[in-house]
Parts: C-alpha cells; sequence; structure tokens
C-alpha cells in the first residue's frame, strides 16, 4: 500500500539530474529502489485498481516508466530520466495517438492530468469539425473547465490558426495536442497517502474530458 514519497525520492531525483552517469546511479541504486521505484509503482498498482473498480467498462492498463532511457535516443542527456510516471490507458501500440491519465513526479514537484500527446492530425481535424457542427457538446466540457481552479489547458497549438471560433471554445480549437495538467511543487501531499485520493478524485474530475476525446479517436478507426 501506498504510504507517501519521502525528502529522499526528492534527493535522489535532483542528484540523478546533475550527476547522470552510471557510477554515481549504482552507489544510489538502492536509495532509488527503495524511495522512487517501490513507491511508484504501489502509487500507480493502487490508483489502477481502485479507478478500474470505479468504472469496471473502461478498458484500461497500468503503466509505469523505466527509468533507463532508450540507448538509441540519448540526444547527450545522460542515460537516466529525473522524469518518472505512470499512466492509466488502453492497450495497443499506439496509446500515445488516444487520451491517457498520468502522473509524473520530477525533481521540482509532481503533475497528474489527462493528455493526448502524439494526436493524429485527422483526429484534431474531427476535434474542429465537431466543435464546428455542433458547438454545444465541447461548449458545456469547455465552460466546466473554465470553473474549476485545478488543471490548465495546455498543449501545442498551430503557428497558423485553423479558425476563430467564440470563446471559451477559441481555447481549444487550435491545438495540435491537447493536455489538461495540474502542477504542484513538492507537498504534503506527496509524502502522504493522501495522494492516491486526489489523484483518484483528479481522475473523476478528467473523466468527460477522457471520453469526449476517446470518441473523437474511435470514430477515425
Amino acid at each position: 500500500m501506498f504510504q507517501g514519497f519521502s525528502q529522499a525520492t526528492n534527493d535522489f531525483l535532483w542528484g540523478i539530474r546533475f550527476n547522470n552517469e552510471r557510477p554515481w546511479f549504482e552507489a544510489h541504486k538502492q536509495t532509488y529502489l527503495d524511495h522512487v521505484q517501490t513507491p511508484m509503482r504501489q502509487l500507480a498498482q493502487e490508483v489502477y485498481e481502485k479507478f478500474s473498480a470505479r468504472h469496471e467498462a473502461l478498458p484500461l492498463m497500468v503503466r509505469v516508466s523505466r527509468i533507463y532511457r532508450d540507448a538509441r535516443r540519448l540526444y547527450g542527456r545522460g542515460p537516466y530520466k529525473s522524469h518518472l510516471w505512470f499512466s492509466l490507458r488502453m492497450a495497443g501500440d499506439r496509446w500515445a495517438e488516444r487520451p491517457v491519465l498520468w502522473f509524473e513526479i520530477y525533481p521540482a514537484g509532481y503533475a497528474y492530468g489527462m493528455g493526448i500527446y502524439e494526436a493524429k492530425p485527422a483526429t484534431m481535424a474531427r476535434f474542429r469539425q465537431d466543435m464546428d457542427e455542433h458547438p454545444q457538446t465541447m461548449m458545456k466540457l469547455a465552460r466546466a473547465f473554465q470553473k474549476q481552479t485545478r488543471f490548465r489547458l495546455e498543449g501545442e497549438e498551430y503557428k497558423r490558426a485553423k479558425g476563430h471560433p467564440q470563446p471559451p471554445l477559441d481555447q481549444w480549437y487550435n491545438r495540435k495536442t491537447i493536455d489538461l495538467t495540474c502542477q504542484r511543487e513538492m507537498d504534503a501531499l506527496l509524502y502522504s497517502p493522501g495522494l492516491v485520493e486526489e489523484l483518484l478524485d483528479a481522475f473523476e474530475e478528467l473523466l468527460p474530458y477522457y471520453h469526449y476525446f476517446t470518441a473523437l479517436c474511435s470514430r477515425g478507426e
């Protein structure tokens, strides 16, 4: 059962950021196993089991990132990641083209939310078409998002606007990708079992957006 991360978690993540080499990692590997990998896996599994129990019809799986970078994609950054995450997502090789619910921890803080990080251009074209032809559906979601204070709307935008719909749809319309994210500094919540309930509550709040974008992706298959 997840009991919280610790100051040792934070210390290790800063350490690997500034000492991204094998000798340092091997000397601190037990700290990584005890204070990063183990609590991350416990958190991921507990959130997954409880969220899935609430939503048995959702075909979700849980995936926890590895600390080792793909040796083919180092690009001079060192062999280890200083940002680690887990995601609740659908199975399949092209999962990044669909919405995912996620949690991430990094040296300066942590974040969680929902996003589509490699959205197909065709998916985003359907998104714009849907707002053009049936604006009431996304308008309801966009207005609800305006009223909440937990998440921010992010995601890459087209350099040349695809259109200029009325607010609040104008904040969504010209996105290449969608990212609804809550970012927090290291705080007491991160170090407590209460993080499980915070993530469950956050993912519940994001579920209407997850369903909406999942349906958009499915329409193209």
